[in-house]
């Protein structure tokens, strides 16, 4: 049964950490490892705000670190889902460093990831298409289809 589509919005989710020294290296910047977790885990919640079922990631691509966050500033995330296919879904994350005292924010990372919706028994499940609001979300969903051509080819060639 196909299920409505749901705007894009229904799936926005935002995270702030604080990076404190256990969460950097030797450059007193975050680990690019944990910024990738961040970006697992707030791509996997908005996934499941639009499918409202148990997802998994299937890849991740695209991923740019573009600026490092040091200690003592906050990490933002925020996530939504740009597109569907049957049963996957495209989740795009960008990451933001914020300096607490200056204010000043800078774009960090940018990524996008693969979500698929499993059902009762662990298989594949439908899920709702989205429907793109902002200009910003127009122009991710337009170009979402040449991504998952890319992708697809990919794990083909794999």
């Amino acid at each position: 049964m196909q299920q409505p589509a749901k705007p894009i919005r229904e799936s926005r989710t935002c995270m702030t950490d604080l990076v404190f020294p256990p969460d950097t290296n030797h450059h007193n910047t975050i680990f690019g490892g944990k910024v990738m977790a961040y970006v697992d885990k707030i791509a996997c919640i908005a996934a499941m705000r639009h499918c409202r079922k148990p997802v998994v990631t299937v890849s991740s691509d695209s991923f740019d670190f573009l600026a490092p966050i040091k200690t003592g500033e906050a990490i933002n995330l925020e996530a939504y889902v740009t597109w569907v296919h049957k049963t996957s879904m495209e989740i795009y994350v960008k990451v933001e460093s914020e300096n607490l005292i200056t204010a000043e924010r800078k774009v960090t990372a940018r990524a996008y990831l693969t979500f698929i919706a499993l059902d009762e028994n662990g298989k594949p499940a439908p899920v709702p298409q989205v429907i793109p609001e902002t200009e910003e979300e127009m122009r991710q969903h337009e170009q979402a289809k040449e991504r998952y051509e890319i992708r697809r080819n990919r794990r083909e060639q794999a």
